[in-house]
């Protein structure tokens, strides 16, 4: 698909002392799904995923505190921050739970939710994800390369290489990467400082909704032993693998990737 769904940007004031933009599609009425984007993206993010969303299925997906033209406090940018925006986000919309649906960072922040509050998570799909970053060889080396030594204005060709991703338009691409320089230094340094510090490993027994894991297994960053590590600490998880898949699914392989959230939403009613 080459082109993308503009869908109106709403924003909501969050108890959390953040404002952040977000949209929405989808029957009010129908199962609330919430997209996480990942490091450095925005809820534009998500726009080749959400044409393919039914109306069934009420969409919506935020920007997180720190990114594109959401608040950018000066403190914040961890797993608990964040995951803290997300239940305030559902307080703020009046919903009582939702599907989790997370990329990347957004995928840790939905395992950051899902074992704080069991109650708001009636299911979660993990794009993208592991158990732990620590020691994860390829994000300490860009941590080394790049984002320790990044000052503002952000470097639009590092970028640029940063949100290359194989079969993506030009044009969204574009987009992809003037969301990118929205983000100041500190919030990527900051963000990638949580990753590479998080080990979610001994709590994921606390997650007790049913979980999609998706990977693709050409991701250079997410190895198989994580796929598996996550199969065994949660208890109702199922794992479907992307055949040449790399890291940015939801890019790469939007068309089947909508389809397995949906087809994962409406199990959850049966």
């Amino acid at each position: 698909m080459t082109t993308h769904a503009q869908t109106a940007i709403k924003s909501v004031s969050l108890s959390t002392g953040v404002t952040l933009p977000y949209v929405v599609q989808g029957d009010p009425n129908g199962v609330p799904v919430v997209l996480l984007h990942g490091m450095s993206d925005s809820l534009r993010s998500w726009e080749p995923v959400l044409p393919y969303l039914p109306p069934s299925i009420h969409a919506i997906a935020p920007t997180l505190r720190g990114h594109g033209d959401a608040n950018h406090p000066a403190t914040g940018d961890d797993f608990d921050h964040f995951a803290a925006d997300v239940y305030s986000f559902l307080d703020a919309l009046g919903l009582a739970s939702a599907v989790i649906v997370g990329y990347s960072l957004g995928s840790d922040i939905a395992q950051r939710f899902a074992m704080d509050h069991p109650e708001r998570t009636s299911g979660l799909v993990l794009v993208g994800t592991v158990t732990t970053w620590r020691g994860n060889a390829a994000v300490r080396e860009l941590w080394d390369i790049a984002i320790a030594k990044m000052t503002d204005p952000i470097d639009a060709d590092f970028v640029r290489e940063f949100q290359a991703t194989p079969g993506m338009s030009p044009a969204f691409h574009d987009i992809v990467v003037h969301e990118s320089l929205k983000v100041p230094a500190r919030v990527w340094q900051a963000g990638f400082q949580s990753v590479m510090t998080s080990d979610f490993s001994a709590e994921l027994g606390k997650i007790q909704a049913p979980t999609l894991i998706v990977w693709g297994d050409a991701d250079p960053i997410c190895p198989r032993r994580e796929q598996e590590a996550l199969m065994t600490a949660i208890t109702r998880a199922r794992l479907v693998v992307y055949a040449g898949a790399e890291h940015n699914i939801q890019w790469e392989r939007t068309e089947r990737l909508a389809a397995d959230v949906v087809e994962f939403t409406q199990s959850l009613a049966s």
